[in-house]
């Protein structure tokens, strides 16, 4: 969704620029001889997956990677020509969909395979595919040497090309690596059973990318920390560079008022003022993203924390503020505004979860920008 003029004044503002100097600051580390995937998939972790996947690429990203053939198809029809891998599982119907738009799919299984070399004997373009091993994350994948065999034997008799190999570690943000360490070695050991090496073995996400350079093989998987956000507390302490937050979620005061002692505010009546207060009134609820957990939650206004008073309503909130302040006051709810910042790993532990959670939560019903420009009126 596009801002308009006469939209509410709520919005992401995606700086594209910090995605391609953490891209950047990723690939200096790795080295020239390892390949960096972006991981693009649910609408780039919220920041918008096309805008995001051309900032990439031009940083230095050589293959994309998505989650579903919806983002798949999505990138190609906006005309981006670079490598497409699919992570997810991929359904039989979408082999032919995917030859034709030279997306590459995981096979996770040599039933998969089998099924899929009967759909591609007369496709035009050879299907390509990359091998999805379980090594002990227990979501898709195949676990044994027989598997895998059985599988490499299905894609050579079809003609199937297997241009890589990966897989996904549990444990990689973790300061305990033995997980790690094991899934790893038995990486490492499927691997050694194929009859050759694909082109493209890959195993490590964000987290391994820095915490654990021996994972690194050929690829590595950049997702969450290319959006300027830390895997885990353990990664952000550990980060070889400091990462550039791309998301700014900000909004403006739609309406401001005095309540006196004793009043409440928003449904259910929890919120009863301790003195007079000014509240100001924001255009941004649950619907958004900004969940219901989050009530208590600081937003900047003024250069200053500010709560989030009473309930959070569907399309609106309610903001304690340090005086009278004129509607259109701009408000930044995760970002930098003067000298304070509220980043999505604090509203995170608010809520009990993930960043991730947070970033990809927030609705498509909120304009993204790509720009950095203060508003108008």
């Amino acid at each position: 969704m596009e801002q308009t003029e006469w939209g509410r004044p709520t919005r992401a503002v995606i700086d594209l620029e910090a995605i391609r100097t953490n891209v950047r600051n990723t690939k200096d580390r790795i080295g020239p001889e390892t390949e960096l995937i972006a991981v693009v998939k649910a609408d780039g972790y919220g920041h918008g997956a096309v805008r995001v996947a051309e900032a990439a690429l031009g940083a230095g990203a050589s293959m994309l990677a998505v989650a579903t053939p919806e983002e798949a198809v999505e990138l190609r029809e906006a005309g981006l020509e670079a490598d497409i891998l699919l992570l997810g599982a991929a359904p039989l119907p979408f082999v032919e969909v995917a030859a034709a738009h030279h997306i590459t799919v995981t096979a996770d299984s040599a039933r998969w395979m089998r099924s899929a070399a009967l759909r591609s004997k007369n496709l035009d373009v050879p299907l390509k595919v990359h091998l999805k091993l379980d090594t002990g994350m227990g979501r898709i994948g195949m676990r044994t040497e027989e598997e895998l065999l059985g599988a490499w034997e299905a894609a050579r008799a079809a003609d199937i090309v297997i241009d890589g190999a990966f897989t996904h570690f549990a444990k990689a943000d973790d300061e305990d690596c033995g997980v790690q360490r094991l899934q790893e070695d038995r990486f490492r050991e499927l691997i050694g059973t194929l009859p050759e090496k694909p082109r493209l073995v890959h195993a490590s996400n964000s987290a391994a990318t820095y915490l654990h350079p021996g994972s690194r093989f050929d690829a590595v998987r950049l997702g969450i920390s290319m959006y300027g956000i830390p895997a885990s507390d353990h990664a952000a302490r550990n980060m070889p560079f400091t990462l550039q937050p791309a998301l700014t979620l900000e909004s403006r005061l739609v309406h401001v008022k005095k309540i006196r002692k004793g009043d409440t505010v928003s449904y259910g009546a929890t919120y009863e003022a301790a003195d007079d207060e000014w509240i100001g009134t924001l255009p941004i609820g649950y619907a958004d993203g900004l969940l219901r957990g989050l009530g208590g939650q600081d937003v900047l206004v003024g250069g200053s924390r500010v709560p989030i008073v009473g309930r959070i309503c569907m399309d609106q909130c309610m903001i304690r503020l340090p005086g009278e302040m004129e509607p259109g006051e701009p408000v930044v709810l995760i970002g930098r505004q003067g000298d304070e910042e509220v980043t999505a790993d604090e509203w995170a532990r608010r809520l009990g979860t993930i960043p991730y959670e947070v970033v990809v939560t927030l609705s498509k019903r909120i304009p993204r920008v790509y720009r950095r420009v203060d508003w108008e009126g």
